[in-house]
């Protein structure tokens, strides 16, 4: 498993893509694949460096894991930010128009179903949230 600490400010983004495109083309993935799972952590990344720690701040450690054949890539946030679980929300009515639906949401919702699987727990002191994605 491949780790990334690094302080969790939107500053820090471009070297967390860095990391995850590295990685992702060492697996394998198509730049098609590679854009998708781009999103999911930029939106991952960005609602971490602004909330986790608001208004002091902290690290956050990336972790790349890639296993299998075809390749699974799983990726881990860990933080030890406030305790947060994004799934918790209920999705966005996306059948209402813009200015009928609440702020928030459609960024989890678009990397719930843009991922095979995501998952979240707090342990030991950290949010823990995972993102997998079959590389075919």
């Amino acid at each position: 498993m491949k780790r990334l600490i690094v302080n969790a400010s939107t500053d820090n983004l471009p070297e967390v893509l860095e990391f995850i495109d590295s990685e992702l083309e060492t697996a394998g993935a198509s730049m098609k694949m590679i854009f998708q799972i781009d999103l999911a952590v930029e939106e991952i990344y960005v609602n971490i460096a602004h909330y986790a720690y608001a208004p002091d701040d902290g690290n956050v450690i990336i972790q790349f894991d890639s296993y299998g054949e075809p390749p699974l890539v799983e990726i881990q946030f860990i933080d030890q930010g406030n305790p947060f679980n994004p799934l918790d929300n209920p999705d966005p009515d996306i059948t209402l128009t813009a200015e009928e639906r609440q702020i928030g949401g459609l960024g989890v919702l678009m990397v719930k179903k843009s991922m095979d699987e995501v998952d979240y727990r707090f342990e030991e002191n950290e949010n823990i949230l995972t993102i997998k994605k079959l590389v075919s």
